[in-house]
């Protein structure tokens, strides 16, 4: 396998998770670093390599790079996306894919068009524990499924939304605690549990009072299998609890809590079940990020890297490419305007 050069884009928190990530893949290395905020860039480089570019242009114009990971606020990914893919560069794009599913679809169509390929970022689904749940749902180990809930419960304080004017604004993050905590288990719940058809929703905000979006909404579901669910997700907990994904049939049920298995139970148990029930997930010593958004762990970053590696090096789909990024948004935007409106959102997914 020849050595893939990523280029990075922004340099905030979750910028450095990638370049942990790249730098534990013997195989991948960063070659530039680009930020508006050049001092921001120079610190970022200093740490993890790279050479710094005064535009992303400039960055764009170096052959050696082949993989781009965008890390900048969610409603600057489309602009920035376009660029890299008329460069002919792949992209790693931060969740969400982009705020609406229109911006979705146009990083979609760009790609397909310059046969790029795109990946958005959801490390939960590389962890092991939420590939088994995936894998039993396809054996029909739980019989027909009855419900399916996701919990998200996290604490961020007032000082989090203030560092940067674009957070808690619906242009740049293109929604509250949903859009950005919370999607990574929207993405794990339907990707386990099939699509959703429709939902309902209430929002509010209970301590962040300042900010244009929601800190706190719950919504009901029914899938497209007929199970119903639970979304609930809050950044107003105090002091914040791990995240919590329930999977409910008529002949089996598992509880994960961030990542680890609180639940697995069969009518028809296989050999492995016991050891499985013991499974707790690869933490790092990560928090989990349930009131620090920076104590998380970067494996499921590097999981998901590899598997990027291996679809540009074998022209083969990745896990989680642009397509499958844009379920969450729609999903995530239709509880939005259920919320605002009262109303029933039926989804095209479904």
């Amino acid at each position: 396998m020849k050595p893939f050069g990523f280029g990075i884009v922004g340099t905030g928190v979750i910028s450095h998770f990638h370049a942990k990530a790249i730098s534990e893949i013997g195989c991948a290395g960063i070659i530039g670093v680009y930020n508006h905020n050049i001092s921001k860039a120079e610190l970022f480089s200093k740490i993890y390599g790279g050479k710094v570019y005064p535009t992303l242009d400039d960055m764009l114009g170096n052959p050696d790079i082949d993989i781009v990971s965008v890390c900048t606020p969610s409603g600057t990914h489309l602009e920035i996306a376009l660029k890299c893919i008329a460069a002919g560069k792949h992209c790693m794009i931060e969740k969400p894919l982009e705020i609406t599913t229109g911006r979705c679809d146009l990083i979609i169509d760009a790609a397909k068009a310059a046969n790029v390929k795109v990946a958005v970022i959801f490390p939960s689904r590389f962890y092991e524990v939420n590939r088994q749940l995936k894998r039993s749902v396809e054996e029909q180990r739980f019989g027909e499924l009855v419900l399916g809930s996701a919990y998200v419960k996290w604490h961020r304080t007032k000082e989090y939304y203030q560092s940067g004017e674009w957070r808690g604004t619906w242009q740049y993050d293109g929604g509250g605690a949903l859009m950005n905590q919370g999607i990574h288990s929207v993405d794990l719940l339907q990707w386990v549990m099939g699509p959703i058809k429709s939902v309902q929703a209430i929002s509010a905000n209970r301590y962040h009072k300042e900010i244009q979006v929601e800190d706190t909404v719950t919504a009901i579901m029914t899938f497209a299998n007929g199970a119903l669910g639970v979304i609930e997700c809050t950044t107003a907990a105090f002091p914040g609890f791990f995240k919590r994904l329930e999977i409910i049939g008529t002949s089996g049920s598992a509880i994960l809590e961030e990542n680890s298995v609180l639940k697995w139970q069969f009518q028809n148990e296989l050999s492995h079940d016991e050891v499985f029930r013991n499974k707790q997930c690869i933490s790092n010593n990560s928090s989990g990020g349930v009131a620090d958004p920076a104590s998380i762990s970067h494996y499921g970053h590097k999981m998901q890297m590899i598997d990027f590696i291996n679809a540009v090096e074998e022209n083969s789909d990745p896990l989680v490419d642009a397509v499958e990024g844009k379920k969450s948004v729609e999903i995530v935007t239709a509880i939005y305007r259920s919320a605002k409106s009262g109303e029933k959102i039926v989804l095209n997914t479904g």
